[in-house]
């Protein structure tokens, strides 16, 4: 998810005179209802189609909402047109369907508010409080990690990254790990929330180049940089030492695909933290970890999404 919030600046000199009303800058926001298992493909296709920012609402009993906004110069006929045919090849292979495809214009003052207006303070677990940089609620005591809302996922608005923060601050407070490994990092919200809460040492991860760059930002602004190390690989072929707690908010294919190297990742008895699964989804991706000797602990469920503790055997394998 990713802000860019009036990314126009104005020349030197002379104020440019004021435009008639019928020209006035306009932004296009594009709306479409999403099944869970849509979600990722249609917000990476909205970056691709030069996307100035990305929400997802979640509304109980109504399912989620993707909102993305673009800049005038994009052909608001073609980007609708873009989406359609992308959700029909996807529906031809059998995806559920999308609903409410709509492009309409935002007026230009319009733009920030439409934007801020999602990303608002949000209380998570006992101790965490999740803000974006231009909000300074009332801490009330607890932990406040300041999140960029950028093209990384994870702003802590979504059910399946607020459903990983609860499980992470519960496993972090009973089991006191040393260190840490964050899978799939996004804007390390994740990796920053556990130093925060106490982990000296993590190792964040995200084969993509936006996601490490959001998060060694979110991390300096969090001013933990010390502790989050963020690094561009392929989780698949990572060689670091073995970990006491690793987390990947990742889709459910993802984590079958992964298994082995989380299994590979984790010391004798450590805890294994999987988000991004939907609710129908938690029963097979536990069977699929079981066969890598990954033991189902605990569930969590927010929104629609679940948040697995899985446990590492006693002992290593000879």
């Amino acid at each position: 998810m990713s802000s860019s919030i009036d990314r126009r600046a104005s020349a030197g000199g002379a104020p440019a005179p004021r435009r008639p009303a019928a020209s006035i800058p306009r932004y296009w926001e594009l709306t479409v209802g999403v099944p869970g298992d849509l979600s990722e493909g249609l917000t990476n296709l909205a970056w691709e189609l030069g996307a100035l920012g990305v929400v997802e609402e979640e509304r109980p009993g109504s399912g989620a909402t993707l909102r993305a906004f673009f800049p005038e110069t994009v052909a608001a006929s073609a980007l609708e047109e873009s989406v359609r045919r992308y959700l029909d090849g996807l529906s031809e292979l059998g995806f559920a369907a999308a609903s409410h495809l709509h492009v309409a214009a935002l007026a230009d003052e319009n733009w920030a508010d439409a934007w801020r207006a999602h990303f608002t303070p949000r209380p998570i677990g006992r101790r965490l409080l999740i803000v974006p940089p231009w909000d300074e609620p009332d801490a009330n005591g607890r932990i406040v990690i300041t999140i960029e809302p950028g093209r990384a996922f994870g702003t802590g608005h979504h059910g399946t990254t607020a459903g990983c923060l609860e499980a992470l601050e519960a496993v972090v407070d009973r089991d006191r790990p040393v260190r840490m490994l964050d899978v799939g990092t996004g804007s390390g919200i994740l990796a920053i929330a556990a130093a925060r809460l106490g982990v000296g040492e993590v190792l964040a991860v995200d084969d993509d180049p936006d996601a490490v760059a959001s998060a060694m930002a979110n991390a300096a602004r969090n001013h933990v940089s010390d502790r989050v190390r963020c690094v561009l690989a392929d989780a698949a072929g990572l060689r670091e030492s073995r970990v006491p707690l690793l987390v990947a908010n990742l889709l459910s294919a993802a984590h079958r695909r992964l298994a082995a190297q989380y299994r590979r990742a984790l010391c004798a008895d450590g805890t294994l933290l999987l988000g991004g699964i939907l609710d129908a989804e938690a029963a097979d991706v536990v069977a699929a970890l079981a066969d890598h000797e990954l033991v189902h602990r605990a569930s969590l469920s927010v929104e629609g999404w679940t948040t697995l503790e899985l446990r590492a055997p006693l002992h290593d394998r000879a």
